[in-house]
């Protein structure tokens, strides 16, 4: 029997923020910040947040884009914790508010079974300010898990969440197990189990502690 891990994607499985990276390539990092700060603080809506920020991204070549993506940093301790839960019998997935150029790659250096994310659309080469995709909500990652929920056959109860922002609330509703991982407050108040170094292998620690029903 299958038993399910999904991990966000920005700050949880790699160190940072997609699109902070690709607009200090324009110049624009701290505006950009700004508006995702408050996203994931749960101030602003998801959605609106997506669209401002994406559109100051207009202009950017699509090639940087790509190399940019391709040169992201990882979490500490992401690669353990991927192959460890695979180990221990679970399918690892990746959802992401932000865009499949960056989980891609890093689907296929950690080995995710799947990664699901935005598309930033671009024409000739060049980004156009636009993007569309299945992440793009603030509830989209609740509808998506139990979709996979019923694919898998995986109840509530097997199924773990990571994830650091408010737009992971929605999944964390449909999980037994929910890890706030470096995470903003309105998230920690959701979840079973918080880590608050940056060390994603400690999520194995966890996963081990619900073999025992004794276990905190």
């Amino acid at each position: 029997m299958h038993k399910l891990a999904v991990f966000d994607f920005d700050s949880t499985l790699m160190d940072g923020e997609t699109i902070d990276f690709l607009a200090a390539e324009l110049g624009l990092e701290e505006e950009v910040a700004a508006i995702t700060r408050q996203a994931m603080e749960g101030h602003l809506d998801f959605f609106k947040s997506l669209l401002a920020r994406v559109a100051l991204l207009e202009g950017l070549p699509d090639v940087r884009v790509q190399e940019i993506c391709e040169g992201l940093p990882l979490m500490p301790g992401a690669k353990e914790a991927v192959h460890g839960l695979k180990k221990r019998g679970y399918k690892v997935v990746c959802f992401s508010g932000g865009f499949r150029r960056a989980t891609r790659p890093a689907a296929e250096v950690l080995g995710l079974d799947a990664d699901f994310a935005n598309y930033l659309h671009e024409d000739e080469g060049i980004l156009t300010g636009k993007v569309g995709g299945e992440m793009m909500f603030g509830d989209s990652k609740g509808r998506m898990i139990v979709r996979l929920q019923q694919l898998l056959g995986v109840s509530p109860e097997e199924t773990l969440v990571v994830g650091d922002g408010a737009n992971d609330l929605s999944m964390f509703a449909h999980a037994a197990t929910r890890i706030a991982f470096c995470a903003k407050p309105v998230l920690k108040e959701a979840a079973t189990h918080t880590i608050e170094t940056k060390d994603l292998s400690r999520v194995l620690e966890i996963a081990d502690s619900l073999k025992d029903p004794a276990a905190s």
